[in-house]
């Protein structure tokens, strides 16, 4: 039987912990693994500590860093250094991947077999370090010290250029190592409507009473817009529900370029829906997005708005947002790319399952949370972007007894949830978790497919709406409208009149055109295809891509 793979568009990805080997939320083979069950380690045979000096394996390696002592075998065993050894010494813990599954040291983590290529690769390749913290300094000011002992200017560190003889200037770069990080949130420096930030990120914007703030509920969809879900979007923003400021709820789309009926998007915009991008290509190489340079996300993102603005006939200047394939943040080359384009946010950065949920918030100062979710390759430097944090949902079917899980930040990627009923749980339980404390916009991010897998989900979400609606203080509205209530908070009382919301308030009339051309085209960048592009506009010369957005054709 071949395993069944749930919801693609998620990283492949079964992490392991100390004590045993779980599934996060994203990759779960039918029948082959439970999420909420655990992985127990396996005994190994002492025979291979035989003669290993644990002293010397364990030195100056981290203590969540799994590695090999040997390579032959089935490539499932690895260990990890542990000091819980009798005196604090330090013992080899082994840890062992399920059945059909090998590790992969590059990547620290369980994959299909035949997904890893480092099975001969006994551990992570060591990468010197700069000297960032002694107790003298031992470089002029301005300076900092090599891993060799070099002496090079700050500015040279983490520049995405080794500067080092060592290279070691490029590695401690992340959210908390950059030497040129941006600075810890100064509410004093920081101020609305430009700025907004808190040292743990659950501070309400303009310090209003949680009883007198808009519970906002996002709701997002990933992938291409076309026949194969508009009807799904005419059912659930049908024009009728509205929102107790007598507009109707409004969504945003994230829109991939292939396979996208560029008249359907042209038809959501006009009825007052946020379209943003989700890439030109959408590559299934996840280490393209991780390690993609300031020209890949340029033609990635601002292609992808220039094909979206031309073909969907959007010339309002409203394209400001973009969210990363597999949600693979691209680190400050993705975001001085947004800055210098004039994307106003990203929704890419995914907050951890706490107590108290996280408010968006600006990257003019350091993120308020740990950088979570897929490479943790989160932006260390200032920029003048807002940021839709991606709040994980918690998947307990039953809060109140289950033990704890990880947490999910795509509807689709809570792989417990498998009926309408469990689904309804979670989207209660999750707005009870909002609404009850710093209200906080709650998210639902969803791929299409998901929502149309089985017809009680759908029912399920727009059952769960109108039951939000019958209040008087919920609110579906676009990633742009939460961040236009931010800029300048609004109590309850006052928000009929709430301007920035009443923009395309209650849109009526037909489409742009109720036949769209039908264009067939092929570009060299893509040999042996032909697709179609569906818009209102006249069809151009080939099908756009990544090197011709325009389809007006490009010169070698």
């Amino acid at each position: 039987m071949h395993p069944i793979f749930l919801w693609h568009d998620n990283i492949k990805q079964i992490f392991i912990q100390p004590d045993a080997i779980y599934v996060k939320n994203s990759f779960v083979p039918n029948g082959d693994l439970d999420p909420s069950r655990r992985y127990q380690r396996k005994p190994h045979g002492q025979d291979k500590l035989e003669g290993v000096d644990v002293e010397e394996v364990c030195a100056d390696r981290p203590a969540d860093e799994y590695f090999r002592l040997e390579t032959d075998g089935d490539c499932r065993e690895v260990y990890r250094c542990d000091s819980a050894g009798e005196d604090g010494t330090w013992r080899l813990a082994p840890i062992r991947c399920a059945g059909g599954l090998a590790f992969d040291v590059l990547r620290q983590l369980c994959d299909w077999k035949s997904n890893v290529k480092s099975c001969d690769v006994l551990e992570k390749p060591r990468k010197a370090k700069p000297i960032l913290k002694t107790d003298e300094p031992i470089c002029p000011s301005g300076k900092l010290s090599c891993g060799d002992g070099e002496c090079l200017d700050k500015e040279l560190f983490c520049n995405g250029k080794p500067d080092c003889k060592d290279e070691s200037d490029e590695n401690a770069c992340s959210v908390d190592e950059d030497p040129n990080r941006a600075p810890e949130c100064d509410p004093t420096q920081c101020a609305l409507p430009d700025c907004f930030c808190s040292a743990d990120g659950t501070r309400i914007p303009g310090g209003i009473e949680p009883q007198q703030v808009p519970q906002m509920i996002t709701i997002t969809f990933n992938g291409a817009v076309n026949v194969d879900n508009i009807d799904l979007y005419e059912d659930i923003f049908n024009g009728q529900r509205q929102n107790p400021n007598g507009c109707s709820i409004k969504g945003t789309f994230f829109v991939s370029h292939k396979y996208t009926n560029y008249s359907a998007v042209q038809d959501l915009h006009r009825r007052g829906h946020e379209i943003s991008v989700f890439s030109l290509t959408h590559k299934d190489d996840p280490n393209y997005w991780t390690g993609g340079s300031y020209d890949d996300w340029l033609a990635e993102m601002a292609g992808s708005r220039l094909i979206v603005e031309r073909f969907a006939n959007i010339t309002d200047g409203s394209i400001i947002g973009m969210r990363a394939p597999y949600l693979r943040v691209g680190g400050n080359k993705q975001f001085e790319m947004m800055a210098d384009q004039f994307f106003v946010y990203d929704a890419s950065i995914t907050a951890s399952l706490g107590r108290v949920p996280i408010w968006p918030y600006t990257l003019y100062f350091r993120m308020p949370h740990k950088c979570n979710g897929n490479a943790h390759n989160c932006p260390s430097r200032s920029h003048p972007v807002w940021e839709m944090v991606m709040n994980e949902l918690d998947r307990r079917d039953d809060p109140t007894f289950d033990e704890s899980l990880p947490g999910c930040h795509m509807v689709d990627s809570c792989s417990n949830v498998a009926s309408g009923d469990q689904f309804a749980r979670l989207l209660r339980h999750n707005f009870n978790r909002h609404y009850n404390s710093n209200r906080a916009p709650l998210g639902l991010h969803f791929h299409a497919s998901w929502l149309k897998s089985k017809k009680e989900y759908r029912d399920e979400l727009i059952k769960f709406i109108e039951e939000m609606l019958g209040r008087n203080d919920v609110f579906f509205v676009t990633n742009l409208q939460v961040i236009q209530w931010m800029q300048n908070p609004t109590e309850l009382n006052s928000l009929r009149d709430f301007q920035e919301w009443k923009e395309k308030c209650d849109v009526k009339g037909q489409p742009y055109c109720s036949l769209p051309n039908a264009c067939p085209l092929t570009t060299r960048e893509l040999p042996g295809e032909t697709l179609r592009l569906f818009t209102c506009m006249e069809c151009p010369n080939n099908y756009p891509w990544i090197l011709d957005p325009t389809g007006d054709g490009f010169s070698v």
